[in-house]
């Protein structure tokens, strides 16, 4: 794990590749825990809800919940630069999504696994996802 302070001098881009990491296994893991289905069906599943417009949706449902150093982050990497496009969502959706992937990367960098279980599971709720 890396302390907070070298989290946070991360690039924001780098936090959302590992976010993005994170995330998808995380979605893949309830996926298996919770569905009775083949490994074909959970992927479609899985990629419907790992994309730019499911995570924007998805951040939606946690925002009022970040912290302030959360909130930095997401911001930091929603305003980032990037050096790929949106594929099939509005660039807004996408820079979101990125925000979104690089607060799930700082806390699992940091070890925070408490928290981040915590908002990704609040998310799946109000989303109405089992």
């Amino acid at each position: 794990r890396m302390d907070k302070v070298r989290a946070n001098n991360l690039n924001p881009i780098v936090l959302a590749f590992v976010g993005d990491a994170a995330y998808s296994l995380f979605v893949r893991e309830k996926l298996a825990f919770s569905c009775d289905k083949k490994a074909g069906e959970m992927n479609k599943l899985a990629v419907s809800m790992v994309n730019a417009t499911a995570q924007a949706d998805f951040l939606s449902e946690i925002y009022e919940l970040l912290n302030e150093d959360e909130m930095a982050i997401f911001k930091r990497a929603r305003n980032a630069k990037k050096t790929t496009r949106a594929k099939s969502a509005t660039v807004s959706q996408y820079n979101i999504s990125t925000g979104f992937e690089a607060v799930i990367g700082y806390l699992y960098i940091i070890g925070d696994i408490d928290r981040l279980n915590f908002l990704l599971n609040k998310g799946m709720k109000d989303e109405g996802w089992r």
